[in-house]
């Protein structure tokens, strides 16, 4: 069993560590990054994510993402996430910092669902349980930004509902209920 203060103390440790690699100075919806990455992290907690799947979605954007270039840690210097977040949830980080998304949004929903490695350009197919937490913190980041930015909610909104709809039973079900709850009458 996890020790509640062992998870704190992480979670104290990674908040530290992405703010002093400047996520409190980057522009981001809603605020700045470290207010969004926050956000990300308490959604998934709420919703009864795992604390590797939770430190994840705190860093998700450490290596920086496909649709938010700017990154706080340089790809190839995974070890010293690893060292603060632990291997799982930096190896979480990786997959989802990685993500090809043109190539691997539209295969999500199918099986096996082949990912493409953004900065290597290799294919692999992640196990289930990380593809789970791959869509859990995809989602929570989602409907985070959506949630600051109408523009972006008006241009993006349905197309994620659709994408959201497909992989549904690979999400939690308080994931699918804060989509629909947020994405409206297009998520049912």
């Amino acid at each position: 069993m996890e020790d509640l203060g062992e998870d704190l103390s992480r979670r104290a440790r990674l908040d530290r560590f992405i703010a002093e690699r400047g996520a409190e100075s980057i522009a981001h919806p809603g605020g700045t990054l470290l207010a969004h990455l926050r956000r990300v992290a308490d959604k998934l907690a709420e919703w009864g994510a795992d604390t590797d799947v939770q430190a994840a979605g705190l860093c998700h954007a450490a290596y920086g993402t496909d649709g938010f270039r700017q990154a706080l840690v340089d790809p190839l210097d995974r070890p010293t996430l690893a060292a603060l977040a632990g291997e799982r949830a930096e190896a979480l980080v990786y997959l989802y910092g990685s993500c090809d998304r043109a190539t691997v949004y539209p295969r999500l929903g199918s099986r096996p669902v082949v990912f493409r490695d953004r900065f290597t350009g290799l294919e692999h197919a992640p196990a289930e349980a990380d593809l789970r937490a791959f869509l859990e913190i995809t989602v929570a980041n989602e409907l985070d930004v959506l949630a600051y930015n109408a523009e972006l909610a008006a241009e993006h909104g349905a197309a994620l509902c659709r994408l959201f709809a497909r992989c549904r039973g690979l999400l939690s079900a308080p994931a699918w209920q804060a989509c629909e709850a947020q994405l409206g009458p297009a998520a049912s």
